[in-house]
Formats: C-alpha cells, structure tokens, sequence
C-alpha cells in the first residue's frame, strides 16, 4: 500500500486538471492518476488542436478570398503534414504548462497507468495502490460509434486520431452534423477537400437554435459543404478505392470517414462496482452536490453525462472539490451552460433556447432579433452575417440568447453573466461598451429592445409628453 492521500483524482483532463490546481492550493495531499496522457481529450484531440486547425484553415480561406479586400488572391495547395505539424506545435505548447514534471513542482504527486478502484477508498494504478479520504473521478468521454453495418472493418477517423491525417483527403463525408462535425467539415473544406456531412436529423446542430442552423448551413453550402439531412447511414463498405456508405437517401463514396455523432462517458474498466459507484452507461450517477452513492466519493465533468464542455467540466471540478473538502455543500449541476461552435460564423448560447422557454412559460415570452448587420464593426471586418436572439419573459427578465458572429463565443460571454445574476436584458444596456467592437452589438441590442419597450403603451405617451414639454 501507498501512501493516503487527503484527495485521490482520476482522470488527468479538464476537470482533473482544474481540481488539482485547486486542492493543492487547500493545502492538501493530492494525488492525480491517469491512464494514458496528461491533459486528456481537450489538450490532444478537442479543443485546442480543434481550434487551431480552424484557424489554419481561416487563413487559407481568407487567401482565397483576398480579392473582396483589395489584394491578390492566392490559391496555394495545402500540404496537410505541414499543417498536422503545426497543429501538434501548439498542443506541444500547450502541455509545457500542464506535463507531470510542471505538477509535481506544484506538489501535485503524478500516477500514471490503468486505473481501478479495489474497494470503496482504495484504487490501483498501475502496480501501485493507494488510499484517499476523499475521492474525485474526471474520467471525461470517449467517441461514440453508432452501430453501423461494416463500420467496424473500415478505418474510419473520429475526432481523437483524425490529427494523425498527413495526406488531405480527396473526399472526406463525416456522419454527423453537431459541433465536432460542422467544424471539421468546415475546415477541411476550407483546406481544399470534398465535403459531404451527413446528418440523420433535420438540421445542422440539434440542440441550437433553429435560425441559427439555418444561418450556418447558408454559409457552409456557400463554402462548397454538401449537407446531407435527414440522411440515416445503413451500411459501410470498401473497395480498392473508396469507403462507401449506404443511407436512407442513396449511397456516398469518398477516400475518407469521420465519425462525429457524439460521446459516451468514460465509466468502463474503472470497476465502479467494487466501490459501490453508481453509473449506468450513460454516466455516474450525482446528486446536486456531484456526490456520487458514496459520501466520500465525487465525479465531474463528462463521465457524468451531462452537458460536455471543457468550462464546464473546469467548473465542476471546483464544486466537486469545494465539496469534497469544505463545509456547505455547493451546487454542482447546473441546467443551462453557456456554449460555442466554432465554425465562421461562431454559433454561441447561453440560458433556455425557445422552445425550452415556450414550454416553461408559456406566452410569457418574448423574442426579439438583433442583425449583425447593424454593427459597425462586423462590416470592417466584412463578416456581418448573423444575429443576435434574445429570449425574455414579458416583465423583460433575460432567459436566453442566442449569437450567431465572428466573435460569437466572446460576445455570449456577458450575457451569461447576466443570465447567472438573474439581471434583466435592460441591465446590460446601461454599460458602457468600446466602440468598434463586435460586443457593441450587445449593448445594441438591449438598448434598442429596452428603449421600445419603454416608449410603447402609455409609458410611451407619458415619456414622449415630457420631452415635448419639460
């Protein structure tokens, strides 16, 4: 047996990471156990090397379009192995901050290899067991893959390997159509591949706002996207050349296949039964407080099931720890988070979509639409497609909003801060925003919404009579 430790965390991802950093600063004995690598999907499959490769691939896009700008345009053929290259590079930075040897200086002690509970404090890793007082699991998830006739004898891609792509694909079709799908078809075709996204649902990103996927598949056809809806795969097969799928609206052939239709929590191989864990396949069982059945064990992030983002994960794993180790328990699951896709344009949310406030409320609604168009800095920068939606109950208190912009996922930001303050939309109108931005449009959009509201009925009689006649 190994030492105790105050907290043992498995999983060495977001959320592990996150509640490390915090616990140690507790000024507790920490230990964090992880099977493969420091950093888990977000630093070498998601977000970061994700976000990088969109980058790139703005960049090709903006040469192509040059022309719009007053200067030459360039179509210069992409070598993808260059651009892996540099994707790598900046999960190599990234890692610098965050590789076992950075944490352990933090007095964080490392443990890498399979991870296993033995009984209800004791967890193997490796060939070593420990023991904690207190129990945190960050597991995260893992792509799902749908049960598809001859998918499993096809070496398709999904988001964790598609990095290791050193060729660019002749034809890359991708089977679904959420945030990893739209950006990555997005990207490569912006590199210079054939792009098929094939959806089984009746629009791009389900869980948006309908404008919103109607607003991104304009652009995405525009860019060269072919999008396939209401398109359910049946059957993959190969020959000497193409992978070729069967679906509900005819057959597809391409070089190369992604499977983006989702995740599934991490809760296999950890024997969860020996430390009388709760979990069904779809995650590990939580209260509000991210308790799991045992008092003294917690769980965060992905591997519960819940909303997979990486902030929200972070958040969790201070709540979980806060919980785990203080008085007072606090609440650790939320209802509404805040999200971005990043494509171009970015699609960002925050609070109740429509139809969630519809069905809570009733006609105590409104919704109210702000274009990009009417912001001066989107025509600088050429990029006015999209808009601003609000959700509000009648008495003007904010329940949602939706962004479709450049900048989306920087401009959602402060309305999830007033969404989490209870503030009204008016609220926000009263501060002062820096011209040209794109988060002009903010202050916009309430103060027009704010400013209709007041000069309609008789508040609108009284004020117009007192500016005439004060």
């Amino acid at each position: 047996m190994d030492k105790k430790y105050d907290l043992a965390i498995i999983g060495a991802g977001s959320a592990g990471l996150v509640a490390a950093d915090f616990a140690v600063k507790l000024g507790v004995s920490v230990a964090l156990l992880e099977k493969d690598r420091v950093g888990g999907d977000c630093t070498w499959s998601g977000c970061v090397p994700s976000k990088a490769l969109l980058k790139i691939a703005k960049v090709s896009h903006q040469m192509h379009i040059a022309e719009r700008y007053g200067l030459t345009s360039a179509n210069t053929p992409v070598n993808l192995k260059e651009v892996m290259a540099h994707v790598k590079s900046v999960v190599d930075d990234i890692y610098q901050d965050e590789s076992p040897g950075v944490l352990q200086a933090k007095g964080i002690n490392v443990h890498m290899g399979d991870v296993h509970f033995v009984d209800t404090s004791t967890i193997a890793v490796g060939d070593v067991q420990l023991s904690a007082r207190r129990i945190l699991i960050c597991t995260g998830a893992s792509p799902f893959i749908p049960t598809i006739d001859g998918l499993d004898s096809i070496d398709y891609l999904t988001y964790q390997n598609v990095w290791d792509l050193e060729e660019l694909p002749r034809h890359l079709m991708i089977i679904g159509a959420g945030p990893i799908g739209c950006e990555m078809a997005q990207a490569f075709c912006r590199l210079g591949s054939k792009l098929t996204l094939i959806e089984a649902g009746d629009r791009l990103l389900p869980r948006d706002d309908p404008a919103a996927s109607q607003a991104l598949t304009v652009v995405l056809e525009a860019e060269g996207v072919e999008i396939r809806l209401n398109s359910s795969v049946h059957r993959a097969w190969k020959d000497d050349d193409d992978i070729h799928l069967s679906t509900s609206r005819g057959e597809l052939a391409g070089d190369t296949l992604l499977v983006a239709v989702g995740r599934r929590p991490n809760v296999d191989k950890l024997s969860l039964e020996n430390a009388n864990v709760s979990y069904t396949t779809n995650g590990i069982e939580v209260n509000k407080n991210l308790r799991t059945s045992q008092k003294h064990i917690y769980a965060a992030g992905d591997c519960t099931g819940g909303h997979q983002f990486t902030h929200y994960a972070g958040w969790q794993a201070v709540m979980a720890v806060r919980n785990a180790l203080l008085p007072l328990a606090s609440k650790g699951v939320l209802e509404h988070v805040p999200w971005t896709t990043f494509t171009d344009p970015e699609v960002a949310h925050a609070g109740c979509t429509e139809k969630e406030a519809r069905e809570k409320y009733g006609d105590d609604i409104q919704t109210y639409d702000w274009p990009m168009s009417k912001v001066d800095r989107a025509h600088t920068e050429g990029d006015t497609t999209g808009f601003i939606k609000f959700i509000c109950k009648k008495n003007g208190k904010l329940l949602g909003v939706t962004i479709v912009a450049a900048k989306a996922g920087e401009m959602i930001n402060e309305w999830s801060l007033t969404l989490s303050r209870g503030l009204k939309y008016g609220d926000l109108s009263e501060a002062i925003h820096v011209y040209p931005t794109y988060s002009t449009a903010n202050q916009m959009a309430a103060t027009d919404i704010r400013i209709s509201g007041l000069m309609s009925g008789l508040s609108g009689k009284i004020i117009r009579f007192l500016a005439r006649y004060t």
